[in-house]
């Protein structure tokens, strides 16, 4: 490969066409019994025009071999190498499916040293998992009695931060539709490339709403191609009084049913009950699911054609204006 700067020309053999012009210069085109030349107009006219333009036709036939030599060069395709880029990498496709049911507004959690609620926790966890997938195509479901698509699949990660941002507890309603959260997210997945195909669940709670089973919900994804990697969400199930928290139950975490369909489709379950082992979580995520490093950098082929095309069309014209001129 030549040296960066120095032009290479993708159709070399093009620069056969150069001694075009001497060829035809020198081809017997004529009918030999046809007169050597005619002259419609007054000979002593043609000799002065003659002896006006015999100091100066070479400067015309000069321009006129320069546009024909720039010319071939352009044809040649001349082109340069360009800048190193980085070819696009393997990117993920991956649907987000979060739980706005009722149980989400739960104040359960700590984030920066004050009690939030859950959804708040998981907003904050998810917002950091979002900067860390540059290069991903990524989608957000919600879902609460019932599923809804925020957002398609999009590599502007800035524009799924705010829909979650702008989510609330209530906004699907405050049941939990686990079955019909995940059939939606494969449907947006199916037109992706296999093997890219991903679901991150959260959730709080049991299915208690929807058309789908979460376990057929599960098979489809299978079929599809689409790993489900559920993440249980939730305190140990205390309320809390002006930031004290109250004893209570655990949570009613269907824990069985989400393992299940992770197993099914060759993704994993997490448990976490509170925001430091979410953060692990999804950090193992990254971990299991890797944003794919950029290939081996390359230099793109630049067209430059245009300045010798330029250059065969300026000598051209002087070429042609200045035979005009000596006419």
């Amino acid at each position: 490969m030549l040296p960066v700067g120095w032009p290479e020309f993708a159709w070399p053999w093009m620069w056969l066409l150069l001694p075009l012009p001497v060829l035809m210069r020198w081809w017997p085109l004529r009918d030999e019994n046809a007169p050597a030349l005619r002259v419609p107009y007054d000979p002593a006219r043609l000799q002065l025009q003659i002896a006006r333009g015999r100091g100066g036709a070479w400067l015309g036939a000069m321009l006129l071999g320069l546009a024909w030599v720039f010319l071939c060069a352009a044809a040649a395709r001349p082109q340069q190498l360009g800048e190193p880029v980085e070819p696009p990498h393997e990117a993920r496709q991956m649907m987000l499916a979060v739980d706005l049911s009722g149980s989400m507004e739960e104040p359960d959690m700590q984030l920066g040293g004050r009690i939030v609620d859950r959804l708040t926790a998981a907003k904050a966890v998810l917002a950091d998992f979002l900067d860390r997938r540059e290069g991903d195509r990524i989608g957000l479901v919600v879902f609460g009695q019932r599923a809804y698509a925020l957002t398609p699949l999009t590599a502007d990660r800035a524009s799924v931060r705010e829909q979650l941002r702008d989510s609330v507890v209530g906004l699907a309603g405050r049941e939990t539709a686990l079955g019909d959260a995940i059939a939606l997210s494969v449907k947006r997945l199916r037109e992706q490339p296999e093997g890219q195909r991903v679901v991150i669940m959260l959730t709080d709670g049991l299915n208690t709403a929807g058309v789908l089973e979460p376990l057929k919900a599960a098979e489809l994804a299978k079929a599809e191609g689409v790993r489900v990697y559920t993440v249980a969400f939730g305190g140990t199930g205390q309320a809390s009084l002006f930031g004290v928290q109250l004893p209570g139950g655990e949570d009613p975490v269907d824990e069985d049913t989400l393992s299940k369909i992770a197993s099914e489709t060759g993704g994993r379950f997490f448990r976490a009950r509170d925001t430091d082992e979410l953060a692990g979580i999804y950090a193992e995520l990254d971990r299991l699911e890797p944003v794919q490093s950029a290939g081996p950098a390359v230099r793109p082929r630049i067209e430059r054609y245009g300045w010798p095309l330029s250059m065969a069309l300026l000598f051209g014209v002087l070429g042609l204006a200045w035979r005009g001129l000596r006419a």
